[in-house]
């Protein structure tokens, strides 16, 4: 099959047509694998690897179909060590304490005058 090759930004790109790209599974931003042999250049697709996309919805109607006793159990490592620990004020319920100031608050409402 014959193809035009056309500019690219500073490249050349060829357009390959869509029934061939349907039989490979190639999608837009699918890697290929460029070789050139002299004057000959080979674009071979990598193979098809049908990656399982999850919505959240079917995740959690599989979780309440499958029951509480299916539920993992709750493993408890013992209190936060090292980097595990946060100590900011997001993390400590920003607004609630009083040293702290709210998102998006002033912690010295006089500097605005």
């Amino acid at each position: 099959m014959k193809v035009k090759v056309a500019k690219w930004g500073n490249s050349v790109a060829v357009r390959i047509p869509k029934s061939i790209a349907d039989d490979l599974g190639l999608r837009p931003g699918s890697i290929v694998e460029l070789e050139r042999d002299g004057a000959s250049v080979s674009i071979h697709a990598e193979p098809k690897v049908k990656i399982p996309r999850y919505r959240i919805e079917d995740l959690v109607a599989e979780m309440k179909r499958l029951g509480p006793e299916n539920e993992p159990e709750t493993v408890d490592w013992g209190p936060d060590v090292g980097s595990e620990i946060i100590d900011d004020a997001w993390s400590n319920t920003a607004g609630s304490r009083k040293d702290v100031p709210a998102p998006g608050k002033s912690d010295d409402a006089s500097r605005r005058r």
